[in-house]
């Protein structure tokens, strides 16, 4: 019969998904005391912290109601392991000369390696998202790992990055798709097995290989459709990905939208230029992202009042709304139409943490930066969508302020792998950067 492993969870685990104590199947769990006492220091708050901090406090309490946890820990659930909180225990011979700083991190350590001590019979492991933790475990032999759950494998990021599809068929097929009477041909001329909804094609025929048709897969229509580019209140696409991803926002039947890439591949310019462009079919346009602080300083620390706080961070958003105005003369309709939305607060721009509370019905809403956003934070944005609401996601995952997140666990890479192919959904994974020659020289060099 297979033994139970011990895992012992540091806080930070527990912070970016308090059920995970519920995630490890019959395996049993340590808590040290110390993670509690760093937790507790996050529980006032109404960031994704605190709302973990919160929840994974009210799941312990319910495990222990009525009960202490004694020498073998309680029962964590049907078919589930026991969980232990376990007091403080100090570095024993020559590690005690090693790590001479009473921190946190250093009696969590500990304390595992305690438990690893006195379970030989036992495979013991640190579960940590801090990366210099699980260096320091390994620099003393002591088995660790990364909370895997939540983790999106390689492989799947990848295939969210080939998603655009460039194929060569007959040129009668691509006449019919251009120029037919509805612009579009059935799926099995152009490949073999279904696509998925919202799939996404680039056509070429033998002898004109420079010339690219752009296609996408309709699953109402259950055909593939022409793409074609878009004018969004000034700005058109300068790229076929820019061209796909146009399509997607300006497309009523597809409700929510996740545009990743680099920076200057112009994500939030296209988001923001369609929002605007359908300003009529939305009762508010929100522009959004998260309130990322480096050094983990509250606000408070910053001077002025709210709007001059938050105004560092919701700059970059006001960059993009100067550039499609910049299209147009200062005394033009589209230029007063845009001033007007912000004077009647019909054009939103403020951080996320505003948002909350607030309904989401017949808005188009886009969030930026939003590899920053936990799996958790995602859906409960995602869950606040009213009837008639768009909700686009724009951000790079291999550019993440948030210390525990990465390309593999953040929202935005859950959002791609869990949602692709239905029929709602659709992502566009932006290669080109756009913004200037020396902009995308830099990022493509250094």
């Amino acid at each position: 019969m297979r033994k139970s492993k011990i895992f012992v969870l540091d806080t930070n685990v527990i912070l970016h998904d308090y059920r995970a104590i519920r995630k490890f199947r019959d395996n049993n769990l340590v808590i040290p005391v110390t993670v509690i006492e760093e937790i507790d220091k996050f529980k006032k708050g109404t960031d994704a912290l605190s709302y973990n901090a919160r929840g994974f406090m009210r799941e312990l309490d319910k495990i222990t109601a009525g009960k202490d946890f004694g020498a073998g820990g309680l029962p964590i659930g049907k078919d589930l392991g026991w969980i232990k909180v376990e007091p403080n225990h100090p570095f024993t011979g020559e590690f005690a000369e090693f790590f001479t700083d009473d921190i946190p991190d250093h009696r969590i350590l500990s304390t595992a390696m305690w438990v690893r001590e006195n379970n030989p019979d036992h495979f013991v492991a640190l579960v940590t998202k801090d990366i210099n933790l699980r260096m320091k475990a390994k620099a003393i032999g002591m088995a660790v790992q990364d909370y895997l759950t939540d983790k999106i494998q390689d492989d799947h990021i990848e295939e969210l990055q080939r998603e655009l599809q460039t194929m060569t068929v007959d040129g009668d097929v691509l006449q019919e798709l251009a120029y037919g009477r509805d612009t579009s041909v059935a799926w099995k001329r152009i490949v073999p097995v279904k696509p998925k909804a919202n799939q996404l094609f680039k056509l070429r025929w033998e002898g004109a290989r420079d010339e690219i048709v752009c296609a996408r897969y309709d699953a109402d229509r259950d055909r593939v459709v022409l793409v074609k580019a878009h004018d969004a209140y000034g700005i058109r696409p300068r790229n076929d990905e820019q061209k796909f991803a146009l399509d997607a926002l300006l497309n009523p039947r597809v409700e929510l939208v996740s545009l990743t890439g680099g920076a200057g591949t112009g994500k939030t310019l296209l988001a923001l230029a369609a929002a605007l462009a359908q300003e009529h079919d939305y009762e508010q346009i929100y522009l959004s992202r998260p309130t990322v602080i480096l050094g983990n300083q509250d606000l408070g620390f910053l001077p002025g009042d709210q709007k001059q706080k938050m105004s560092p961070f919701l700059q970059p958003l006001m960059d993009n709304l100067s550039v499609i105005k910049h299209q147009f003369r200062p005394t033009s309709k589209e230029t007063q139409r845009i001033d007007s939305m912000l004077a009647q607060e019909k054009l939103i721009i403020e951080p996320l943490a505003y948002i909350r509370g607030r309904s989401l019905g017949r808005c188009f809403f886009i969030i930026d930066e939003a590899q920053n956003l936990t799996p958790h934070e995602m859906k409960t944005i995602i869950t606040r969508a009213g009837e008639g609401t768009k909700m686009v996601f724009t951000g790079d995952i291999f550019q993440i302020d948030q210390p525990y997140l990465d390309q593999w666990s953040n929202g935005l890479t859950h959002l791609g792998e869990k949602l692709y192919g239905q029929p709602l959904f659709q992502h566009v994974f932006l290669r080109k950067g756009e913004r200037s020659e020396l902009s995308d020289l830099a990022a493509k060099l250094l």
